[in-house]
């Protein structure tokens, strides 16, 4: 039964964050396409409200059951999370589902010690819901990436965004997979491979706002672009780490220490973008997107470390 609480945790915390990312994903997606192309807008819009309905059955599994640390951690909901649905929700006039986040503000962490076997059945569907989900969602963001590599669609999204949100899917679904497979996940075990993936995702973040920022914000681009730098810098010890050739713990502290300031900076750039004190063409929950997988990944590193 300790094995199949771990089973529970893990899956509802996995969810909890990575079906959110995907559901923006499904958003950002569904601003960026023409008019010509309104069936990859409303495809989009299709799996932007799969993964509703899918985080919102395991927001109602969750309460008692996901750990303190991962609710605490900004990863699954934030203090900007909310208002910036809100404030995106009006720029674009699609209709995002707040009461989602308005349940998960709710939630409480760690007070159920037992769990019966209804409830591992009902997080095991659920993750067999993700794992036919993802694969094709995967598959749609391929399509369009090679559509615009072959000059063949014209999207306001960066090419490198799509790629950059197909890796963040496939794990997703490889840890889910595992889940299934093994009933748990080692963080522990995969650690460097983990530090070198969210490492690149934090400098193309830096990329992405970098590139989105409006031409007279020089001085938020200029942080931006030295954020840029030097997470490719980690990037690049940490997979030099994989292969034995610098200390591991000196790449997770330093990688640490960056997360927190790049974390400060989001958090920062995105109460900035609701307060609309920042020259951009940065949607609200986009700010809000980057910032809960920086807690993400400090959550991890701390994990790491100890």
């Amino acid at each position: 039964m300790i094995l199949s609480i771990e089973y529970v945790r893990q899956s509802l915390e996995l969810h909890l964050f990575f079906a959110r990312i995907m559901k923006e994903h499904s958003f950002f997606l569904q601003l960026g396409f023409t008019p010509r192309d309104i069936n990859f807008t409303q495809r989009a819009n299709e799996f932007r409200m799969e993964f509703d309905e899918l985080l919102r059955d395991v927001v109602l599994l969750s309460d008692g059951v996901v750990s303190k640390e991962a609710l605490k951690s900004g990863e699954v909901i934030t203090p900007f999370t909310l208002d910036a649905e809100k404030l995106s929700e009006f720029y674009t006039g699609v209709d995002i589902p707040t009461d989602i986040t308005r349940a998960e503000a709710k939630l409480e962490g760690g007070h159920k010690n037992k769990i019966d076997r209804s409830l591992v059945d009902k997080v095991s569907r659920i993750n067999n819901r993700a794992i036919k989900l993802l694969p094709e969602l995967i598959m749609f963001k391929a399509r369009i990436l090679d559509n615009m590599l072959q000059c063949k669609m014209f999207t306001v999204n960066y090419p490198l965004l799509i790629d950059h949100i197909m890796r963040e899917a496939r794990l997703y679904l490889d840890m889910v997979r595992t889940l299934q497979r093994q009933g748990f996940i080692n963080i522990r075990r995969d650690a460097l491979n983990q530090e070198a993936f969210w490492n690149r995702i934090m400098a193309e973040h830096s990329k992405f706002i970098r590139g989105l920022l409006d031409p007279t914000e020089e001085v938020l681009f200029n942080v931006a672009n030295d954020f840029g730098k030097e997470f490719d810098k980690l990037t690049e010890e940490a997979l030099e780490a994989i292969d034995y050739n610098i200390p591991f713990e000196k790449v997770t502290k330093e990688s640490l220490k960056a997360t927190k300031a790049i974390r400060d900076f989001k958090a920062q750039a995105t109460e900035g973008l609701l307060d609309c004190n920042i020259r951009s063409i940065i949607i609200p929950l986009l700010g809000d997107h980057t910032l809960r997988e920086a807690n993400h990944y400090l959550r991890l590193l701390k994990i790491f470390e100890s």
